[in-house]
């Protein structure tokens, strides 16, 4: 579905990816992990055209896309939420999700309209339903909760259709609880959509409970690849970045 062949990226004299090869399958579940400076925002970067490497290819389906335009790339089928929610403060969350189905459908009109086209309006629902946000629906994005807000900006995302998911950092500045509520919405959205799925996470008890294979960055190159527990027990995985406490704790 995606893959990535000895893909370069420096700026200046900083090698920020180094010589990335990774192989995304159709419809599977991957974590990006490592350490800050790491690398895992500039290979999203890459992948998403919001930066271009200096050497390599982006293949998604067999079909190079190194070069073109972020929003050809989305159009191509590969979505992305962000770090920080990316989401339209001013309007509510369904009106936000209106307009991003809108603009997939080709719909721009049914901005200005006030009775949008069934189609914008059967999907725009769909969405609501399948993120749970029925009882936000009404409210301003700017108004609800933080956890709400990166779940609209993966709504966002969704209502492209992408045949590939990128989430950075989705449970980034949630507590447990919602970190986890967060977490088990990822992975219902990715078991219903049959899409392939790619987040980068920090918090480890996660990547080992939900992630199917696990990609470790180090200073812009791939260290290790693997499942939960190969990478969990490679030691230049612990040495690098788990730690001897971290892999003692996820094994008990």
């Amino acid at each position: 579905m995606l893959r990535l062949e000895n893909v370069v990226k420096s700026f200046g004299g900083v090698v920020a990816t180094n010589d990335v090869s990774l192989n995304f399958p159709a419809g599977s579940l991957s974590a990006v992990i490592g350490p800050n400076g790491a690398g895992k925002t500039t290979l999203f970067n890459l992948v998403t055209g919001h930066l271009v490497p200096d050497s390599g290819r982006i293949l998604l389906e067999e079909e190079d896309i190194v070069g073109k335009a972020p929003v050809d790339i989305v159009r191509k089928g590969i979505g992305r939420a962000f770090q920080i929610a990316s989401i339209f403060p001013s309007m509510t969350v369904e009106q936000s999700l209106m307009c991003a189905v809108a603009s997939h459908f080709r719909e721009s009109e049914a901005l200005l309209s006030v009775f949008p086209p069934t189609n914008v309006r059967r999907r725009t629902e769909e969405l609501i339903e399948l993120l749970g946000m029925g009882s936000v629906a009404k409210l301003l994005s700017a108004n609800i909760s933080h956890g709400d807000q990166k779940l609209l900006d993966i709504g966002l995302a969704l209502a492209l259709e992408p045949k590939v998911l990128m989430l950075d950092e989705p449970t980034a500045g949630m507590g447990p609880e919602e970190r986890w509520q967060m977490i088990g919405t990822v992975r219902r959205l990715w078991e219903q959509g049959g899409m392939t799925l790619i987040f980068i996470e920090h918090d480890m008890d996660i990547v080992f409970e939900v992630a199917q294979g696990i990609t470790v960055l180090s200073y812009g190159a791939v260290l290790a690849q693997g499942t939960a527990d190969e990478i969990r027990n490679h030691p230049e995985v612990v040495e690098a970045y788990l730690g001897t406490e971290t892999t003692a704790e996820a094994s008990q």
